[in-house]
């Protein structure tokens, strides 16, 4: 951690393991705190910007399957690592394999990307 806030400091940016980069002029600041927060923002970026990065690429490959396949489910919301779809009851199983393997495939790491499938008939009762 200590490493990429140094690095950081140097180059003026962080980068996700996509290679997005997050300018972070607050390291320079003469307040201590805007330092601090600049730091934290250093440590975090790699990790959860390239979460977001990931999520992104799933939320592409999902999209461009139902229009390869000609369904009518639309993806209506992501928050974090989750994504919303809604579908109609007769491609529900296909949106669920779709999803599943979309989610797991967004990209190649050396841990195992693992996708939970849930459904519900609103986002309240979806877990």
């Amino acid at each position: 951690m200590e490493n990429i806030t140094k690095e950081a400091t140097e180059k003026g940016y962080v980068e996700t393991l996509f290679h997005r980069r997050r300018y972070i002029p607050e390291l320079k600041s003469n307040n201590y705190m805007v330092r601090q927060f600049g730091s934290r923002a250093a440590m975090n970026t790699p990790i959860q910007g390239t979460a977001a990065d990931i999520m992104k690429i799933a939320m592409i490959k999902v999209y461009k399957e139902i229009q390869k396949r000609g369904l009518q489910s639309k993806i209506v919301l992501q928050v974090h690592d989750e994504m919303m779809l809604e579908v109609p009851e007769n491609e529900k199983e296909e949106i669920k394999q779709i999803m599943k393997q979309c989610m797991e495939t967004a990209t190649n790491l050396s841990v195992p990307l693992i996708a939970d499938i849930s459904e519900a008939q609103n986002w309240y009762d979806c877990k």
